[in-house]
């Protein structure tokens, strides 16, 4: 009666087509794609849901500050500010390295984040525009009650969703991703470097040594060792806290990387992180979401922050598993049980879904937690 899709992005399509041709209703966790709204005519003619964006991030983020910016226009506010960021971490007890950071979702996507066209969003009333080159150096600083402080980078495309949300008049609407203070500047030299670029073959990659590898994107010194290079190269003081979470990966060993053939400069550094960054079976992650929200009733100006702070319990059951998955087995359920009616390709953007799903998912601890802001404006 119900597929629900969790295969790579790129093969949504055509499981949703077979799904049309048997009258079969779908969700997936991904973003919706051209190719998928071009369906909705031939969905709703099959009298089918086609659920989309109905995981973490896509999904909660969409349902939990939806239902926030419905309640202020219910009201009869205006809303002139809409700020969001997720992260997946890892939980304050497990951040046992430099970078606090281990891979708790596709290493690939963490590797090439930010790639494909520079960062966009609009900020009282200005259009911004964030290269990738300058992307993980303009960053925001976001304070969460009881875990501390973390660093946002913008993610590719904030101005989407002024339509998605009905905010096409808003003043300010910027959406990014959460690290840890200290991750972005040190993430950054990969990006100088060009160690994340997915676009040519090394060659003799099957070869190469962590220390060739990085040796080769600095200029031909006989005399000078890599890490002199580096120092000079990115201008980075030996002993700048930067540099330990370099040496941590060891960048400059001479241990193979152990890849194989034709690696381009972004799957030999995957490598090279996923050997340092993958979960131990103690571990744990974390999931947060913050969003801020400003607004104008009755002549006055205010300022809500939401915020969802989830933990896993192992490398196994982790808070990415259940912010995921949680979520499309909900919405699965009431589509089964005949509580979703909309046909054709659909989001989780209106009451009739994010309402029942945000109240199942506190009952599995995953619930918001808003205060009050008097100052909702950040910086220019």
């Amino acid at each position: 009666d119900i597929v629900i899709s969790m295969v790579p992005a790129r093969f949504h399509v055509e499981v949703v087509k077979d799904c049309i041709r048997f009258g079969k209703n779908v969700l997936t966790p991904s973003y919706v794609s051209n190719e998928m709204k071009e369906l909705d005519g031939a969905a709703k003619e099959a009298g089918i849901i086609i659920m989309n964006e109905i995981g973490l991030d896509p999904g909660i983020d969409h349902m939990s500050a939806k239902k926030i910016l419905d309640e202020i226009e219910a009201e009869g506010g205006e809303i002139f500010q809409f700020e969001s960021f997720t992260g997946g971490l890892l939980a304050p007890e497990s951040e046992n390295n430099p970078w606090k950071y281990k891979f708790t979702w596709n290493p690939r996507n963490v590797v090439l984040a930010g790639q494909g066209g520079a960062a966009k969003f609009i900020h009282n009333k200005q259009y911004k525009y964030i290269p990738y080159t300058k992307l993980f150096r303009r960053t925001e600083f976001i304070d969460i009650d009881g875990y501390g402080r973390f660093e946002g980078y913008a993610n590719r495309d904030s101005l989407k969703y002024r339509s998605i949300y009905g905010l096409e008049n808003i003043d300010t609407i910027y959406r990014g991703t959460l690290r840890r203070v200290g991750f972005c500047r040190a993430w950054d030299v990969f990006v100088q470097l060009g160690c994340t670029d997915d676009s040519y073959v090394i060659e003799g990659s099957e070869h190469m040594t962590k220390r060739e590898y990085i040796n080769s994107f600095l200029r031909y010194n006989r005399h000078d060792s890599v890490e002199l290079k580096l120092r000079h190269y990115l201008k980075i003081d030996e002993d700048d806290t930067l540099w330990e979470k370099l040496e941590w990966l060891g960048l400059f060993d001479s241990e193979p990387v152990n890849l194989g053939k034709d690696g381009t400069p972004a799957q030999m550094l995957q490598k090279i992180l996923k050997d340092k960054w993958s979960l131990s079976d103690e571990d744990k992650d974390m999931i947060v979401m913050w969003h801020k929200f400003g607004y104008y009733l009755n002549g006055k100006k205010f300022g809500i922050e939401s915020s969802m702070v989830h933990i896993g319990k192992d490398q196994v059951y982790t808070a990415m598993s259940d912010t995921v998955g949680y979520p499309v087995a909900i919405c699965a359920e009431m589509i089964l049980n005949g509580t979703i009616q909309s046909k054709g390709v659909q989001l989780p953007t209106h009451a009739e879904i994010y309402n029942p799903v945000l109240d199942k998912l506190s009952e599995y601890g995953i619930k918001f937690n808003e205060k009050k802001v008097n100052d909702p404006i950040t910086a220019e």
